[in-house]
């Protein structure tokens, strides 16, 4: 049975293997060749168009959007060499703690970081 991992584990080799491609013929080479800041703005655009979908509560456009937002942000993941399962790993670590017992303490964790700079 293929599982949502095999397919973003399948996109991420796909990009993997597209990324040094000839940017004339790839999309993702393009967008590789143009450097991170390209990458990045996409992803920007891409963020949009899903919130406007969102809005306009058109299911399918949200869907869609939301596939094209998770297709650029795996061309970031390996831009900066990660992979989709750093991103699920993380998710696996915050599961089972609620979203604002994730945030207390990540921010205690920041407040650690700052003190630890101040006393250097």
């Amino acid at each position: 049975m293929t599982t949502s991992n095999d397919t973003l584990a399948r996109l991420a080799d796909v990009i993997e293997a597209r990324r040094a491609g000839d940017p004339d013929k790839s999309y993702v080479a393009r967008l590789f060749h143009k450097g991170n800041d390209a990458i990045l703005k996409k992803i920007g655009e891409e963020a949009t168009e899903t919130v406007m979908a969102a809005k306009d509560g058109d299911r399918q456009k949200i869907v869609y959007e939301v596939a094209d937002l998770w297709f650029h942000s795996m061309i970031a993941l390996a831009a900066y060499g990660l992979k989709p399962a750093d991103v699920l790993a993380e998710l696996e670590r915050r599961e089972g703690l609620s979203g604002l017992e994730e945030f207390a303490a990540r921010k205690a964790q920041e407040r650690e970081a700052d003190a630890k700079r101040k006393d250097t």
